[in-house]
């Protein structure tokens, strides 16, 4: 936020120009250079713009910035903004919604979360890849197809959590479908019977903290990322909007933490169409299912520091009790 500010307040860039170009930028939180294309989808429209820079310049105003991230993940992103120029930044990551959430007795959503895990229970360990694209994820009929395709071919269990898009044009989260044998390819719900589940809902951070569970599709949303490093589920890349591209940039290519399905796909919700196609996703799910690659062995490591970092003594820890010390100064 900070470097694209700069670039539009004092080098004048047109930062929408940016949207279909081929330009590398040198971004100092970054190792690599991020093709600008990747850019969080609100630096593209001429009327979104405004609010983004506009927050960009109120950073430097604050007495502090606090960042649901950890050291040891973003390291190099965090000397970067410890140059003095900036007001001081605090790491207090994984900040993530904890497992046991309550859910009334008898009511679907218990059903539903009963069922889901009791399914998961009866698979093997490491088995089972999660597809599951957020609040707002979901797809054409054309595209959901071709997930099916991809999912029937590679042969792995799945669990995928399948959400109806709102009508053709109009931003709406998604919804429920009545019968999920009006979308998917016929018969594809009885050929998979036996390795896969689809759902309506799904209790993510339950999910994937369960031992069956081996692998994650995903939106590449900062909370949804987070709670895959935490389980230590390795992650494929699906990003749709806002800034899941960025997101899927940084775990694929700057940490190399996830594998890629497609880092560049953005969902366009004023059209339909197929983003991705059955093979891209075929290859990202044996990528991100293989049992012993060095993502995976990554990933799990990551884990481990992460939950370290939340300890007494551990880097998040410390940067909670170096912000109360500085708010207790200030108010002194």
């Amino acid at each position: 936020m900070l470097y694209l500010q700069a670039l539009h307040d004092e080098q004048k860039a047109d930062l929408p120009e940016y949207k279909d170009s081929d330009a590398e930028l040198e971004i100092p939180s970054l190792v690599n250079r991020l093709p600008a294309k990747l850019l969080p989808s609100m630096v593209f429209k001429r009327e979104s713009l405004p609010h983004f820079i506009g927050a960009a310049r109120r950073l430097k105003h604050a007495r502090g910035i606090l960042i649901n991230t950890f050291k040891e993940l973003e390291s190099h992103a965090i000397n970067s903004l410890s140059n003095g120029e900036i007001p001081p930044v605090y790491p207090l990551g994984p900040i993530v919604r904890c497992k046991g959430n309550s859910y009334d007795v008898g009511s679907n959503i218990i059903n539903d979360y009963t069922d889901i895990m009791q399914w998961l229970d009866d698979q093997p360990p490491c088995s089972v890849v999660f597809l599951c694209f957020g609040s707002w994820g979901s797809f054409s009929v054309g595209q959901v197809k071709e997930i099916a395709y991809a999912l029937e071919q590679c042969g792995h269990r799945f669990l995928w959590c399948l959400r109806k898009p709102p009508c053709k044009g109009k931003i709406e989260s998604p919804s429920d479908y009545v019968n999920f044998q009006e979308i998917l390819p016929e018969g594809f719900l009885d050929r998979s019977d036996k390795i896969g589940k689809v759902i309506k809902w799904a209790p993510q951070v339950e999910i994937l903290g369960h031992k069956a569970v081996g692998g994650f599709v995903s939106h590449c949303g900062w909370n949804s990322t987070l709670e895959s490093i935490l389980s230590g589920v390795p992650m494929a890349t699906w990003p749709l909007y806002g800034e899941q591209q960025f997101n899927a940039f940084e775990m694929v290519i700057e940490l190399g933490l996830a594998v890629e399905i497609k880092i560049d796909s953005r969902r366009d919700f004023s059209k339909d169409g197929i983003i991705v196609s059955s093979d891209d996703i075929k290859r990202g799910l044996k990528l991100v299912m293989e049992p012993d690659n060095e993502i995976r062995k990554k990933v799990k490591e990551m884990s481990q520091l992460s939950r370290k970092a939340l300890m007494e003594d551990g880097s998040s820890y410390s940067a909670l009790a170096h912000l109360i010390e500085d708010i207790m100064g200030n108010y002194k």
